[in-house]
């Protein structure tokens, strides 16, 4: 079984950060720095200030990246664009953002 844990990067994680941005061929992302664990491995890491990201190009982390921009996304308080459906009196539907 696998076990993805999205979490706060610390200290500790220095090496892991180093090793997983040059697999990436990318500097480290600046800190404070969100990251996500599959199996207790780094594979994706994603910086809180910039947005910039890292990821384990050997194993499927695209989805780890994006879960990991939306964890920074809800600490930051970043509002997420909501969908809204609206029906006419025609019977038409419009959606707005």
């Amino acid at each position: 079984m696998t076990n993805l844990t999205i979490r706060s990067a610390t200290a500790a994680d220095t090496a892991a950060l180093v090793r997983l941005a040059a697999l990436d061929s990318r500097p480290v992302p600046t800190a404070p720095v969100f990251v996500a664990e599959l199996d207790d491995r780094l594979i994706a890491a994603v910086s809180a200030r910039d947005g910039a990201a890292v990821a384990d190009p050997f194993t499927r982390s695209a989805d780890a990246v994006e879960i990991v921009r939306r964890r920074v996304q809800q600490v930051a308080g970043t509002p997420q664009p909501r969908r809204r459906l609206a029906f006419t009196g025609l019977g038409q539907r419009t959606l707005s953002w």
